[in-house]
């Protein structure tokens, strides 16, 4: 009977597009109903390495992807949430969560997928609770990535009659590095190491591919999966390089002393078989669990090796926000409330140094359109709004406790103060998108326009930086002096906005550059009024 190659490859890839979209959406839908909590637990349970596995292996479980999981580290290593020795702690977790896939497909409930996917329609369409949507997607992906699974399994089937494919697999069994080559090659191909494994377990069910060749397979599944990350760190920090190259060496490591032992290492998982009498699938999810667990083991006592390691091989100094507070101590907020108040200005005076960062770095990313401005400033204003978050509790908790009416004032400055430095947090992040727009869009500013903004911006930076300064030492002189800047910018958005006017009916400049420097003024004038805020709460402080 021949063979219609044609249909067996159609069914596969499109077996395989389903499968990645059930995976996806199964995650999607376990990500929102964890809600925005994955960074937090991330930020929260990395208190040292243990603890950092173990929020790996939650968070890939969650989010369906040890690749999703090692990005997000990235982030936070780059943003300073996290060191480099926790965040190895976290990829390893991370590469013990992925595996959670592999075991729900060996499973093998693929006939029960279609009413699966028809039960996850009906939630998703049929029910207006948002918490019921998500369980929606969490089944209809489900019953998606089985449904793939099988739509693949039938387009592997023909694969026995091909003798290329039988020469190949021979080859990985005698010669098990070139499985590892296959295995990684095609990983990167398909940027889930969840799919491959997936497709692995299909073929060893069918016979198509011997254990002692799938495992080193399942090896190069392992480390091809860690190219995403190594994307992702492509132009980020130095810190951002180290945590992907962390990735890399944890799964090459591993790949290659399993590989030494890869004859004990069958002989195991083939004495599991007995001992549980596993299906196929499920033989190749104990592999895959055993090998990311065991290498886990071996590895942790040298996480501090590795970091070593790998600032070696990575080298260079990082530019790093540090988003985590420095100075709020809550033992203080009992035992001398006035301290705390004290701690709790340092920090704003902290978060006050960062919005003058960001308003530098959006200058910078107006006059240069490097990238790498922007990324800082979007850095910086994570940063501010971190440090919100954080500083708005411990003054909450602090009004709590029994302050003088010194105190109380000072408190509700200080509360006033954080909520204007949030707010220009937000004000210079709607420039750096103003200006991601102006790029996308191709708007080209006139030299008068550039010069205005030139101007206006600069008044804006030496306004914010006097009130930060002037809340710092208390100076009256430096919070009046904001005041007349900000009535100088205040004037500058009225002149400078009716010149945008008189360009336009000239045609000097286009509508799509109007509104950006319309927008963009707008926001400056904003920042000004924050900064006044900030001054006029220090001329009413009485020593």
């Amino acid at each position: 009977m021949e063979v219609n190659w044609q249909e067996v490859f159609f069914t596969f890839i499109g077996g395989l597009g389903i499968f990645l979209f059930g995976l996806k959406y199964m995650g999607d839908g376990l990500q929102k109903s964890a809600g925005d909590r994955l960074r937090a637990i991330l930020d929260r349970f990395t208190t040292n390495p243990f603890m950092g596995v173990l929020a790996g292996i939650v968070v890939t479980i969650l989010i369906q992807s040890s690749s999703g999981t090692t990005v997000i580290v990235i982030g936070l290593v780059s943003a300073g949430f996290m060191t480099l020795r926790q965040a190895i702690g976290v990829i390893m977790g991370a590469n013990i969560g992925t595996t959670v896939t592999a075991f729900i497909i060996g499973f093998d409930i693929g006939a029960y997928a279609l009413p699966i996917i028809a039960v996850g329609a009906f939630l998703l369409f049929f029910v207006k609770k948002p918490q019921i949507n998500n369980l929606g997607m969490v089944v209809f992906g489900f019953g998606g990535l089985f449904y793939g699974l099988e739509l693949m399994g039938e387009g592997m089937k023909p694969l026995r009659e091909l003798q290329a494919f039988i020469d190949l697999t021979q080859s990985m069994s005698e010669i098990p590095i070139l499985g590892v080559v296959v295995g990684t090659i095609f990983t990167v191909v398909v940027q889930s190491s969840s799919a491959t494994i997936g497709i692995l377990q299909g073929l060893y069910s069918e016979d198509l591919i011997t254990l002692q060749a799938a495992l080193p397979v399942l090896f190069g599944d392992n480390i091809g999966t860690t190219i995403t990350a190594v994307l992702a760190s492509i132009g980020a920090s130095v810190a951002a390089k180290r945590a992907a190259m962390v990735h890399v060496m944890f799964n090459v490591i591993g790949s290659l002393l399993f590989l030494i032992l890869l004859i004990p290492f069958t002989a195991f998982i083939v004495w599991i078989d007995q001992f549980m009498n596993l299906n196929p699938e499920m033989q190749i999810a104990f592999a895959h669990g055993t090998f990311n667990v065991s290498n886990t083991i071996i590895q942790f006592p040298f996480i501090a090796a590795l970091a070593w390691v790998v600032t070696k091989v990575v080298p260079g100094n990082d530019v790093i926000v540090e988003f985590k507070p420095k100075h709020l101590d809550p033992n203080f907020i009992e035992q001398s409330p006035s301290i705390a108040l004290g701690q709790a200005k340092e920090e704003i005076l902290r978060m006050g140094q960062f919005a003058v960062q960001g308003l530098n770095e959006s200058f910078e990313y107006l006059k240069t359109k490097n990238k790498k401005n922007a990324e800082l400033g979007y850095q910086v204003e994570d940063a501010i709004n971190n440090l919100d978050t954080k500083i708005t509790d411990y003054l909450i908790k602090l009004s709590s406790t029994s302050l003088s009416a010194q105190e109380s004032e000072r408190h509700s400055v200080l509360m006033d103060t954080v909520r204007d430095i949030e707010r220009i947090g937000d004000h210079f992040e709607n420039v750096i998108e103003l200006v991601d727009y102006q790029q996308a869009n191709k708007v080209k500013m006139t030299d008068e326009a550039m010069a205005d903004l030139n101007e206006m911006f600069t008044l804006t930076i030496e306004a914010v930086s006097q009130s930060i300064d002037s809340l710092d030492t208390n100076d009256h002189d430096k919070a009046r002096s904001v005041a007349e800047k900000e009535d100088l910018i205040d004037k500058m958005e009225r002149k400078f906005r009716k010149k945008h006017i008189l360009r336009l009916n000239e045609g000097a400049c286009s509508g799509q550059a109007g509104i950006v420097f319309v927008d963009i003024i707008s926001n400056l004038e904003r920042i000004g009024d924050h900064s006044v805020n900030i001054a006029e709460a220090v001329l009413g402080i009485r020593k």
